[in-house]
């Protein structure tokens, strides 16, 4: 199992960006992934999460409509939209498989750094 995000960056105030997780090594469509993200001198904080069917989606409340999530199947490929950025969204952003679609989490990516600051 294998799990690569990719799409942060250094973004201004207000900015966008796609997060991508390009996963491999498992039936991807399967299982529920999950968006994780960790701020800088605090802990894990799960984002948002997605069945493998794409049929049911959960965010956290301080990113309700303001990110996205969203996958592809025929790709394995995971991804987050996030709009409207804050500098207080500055964090690793990671996917994690989710065993349960309770966060219960068994593999998880390197992550991806986004910075929000002008």
């Amino acid at each position: 199992v294998q799990l690569v995000e990719s799409g942060g960056g250094l973004v201004q105030p207000g900015g966008s960006l796609r997060l991508s997780c390009a996963a491999s090594g498992f039936t991807f469509s399967s299982y529920y992934m999950s968006w994780v993200r960790q701020a800088p001198g605090k802990g894990l904080e799960w984002v948002s999460d997605m069945a493998g069917d794409g049929g049911r989606t959960n965010y956290v409340d301080f990113v309700k409509g303001r990110f996205t999530i969203s996958r592809d199947n025929s790709k394995s490929t995971l991804y987050l939209q996030i709009n409207s950025l804050k500098p207080e969204v500055t964090s690793m952003f990671y996917c994690a498989r989710d065993l349960t679609g309770l966060c219960g989490y068994d593999y998880w990516g390197q992550g991806t750094l986004v910075t929000v600051s002008s």
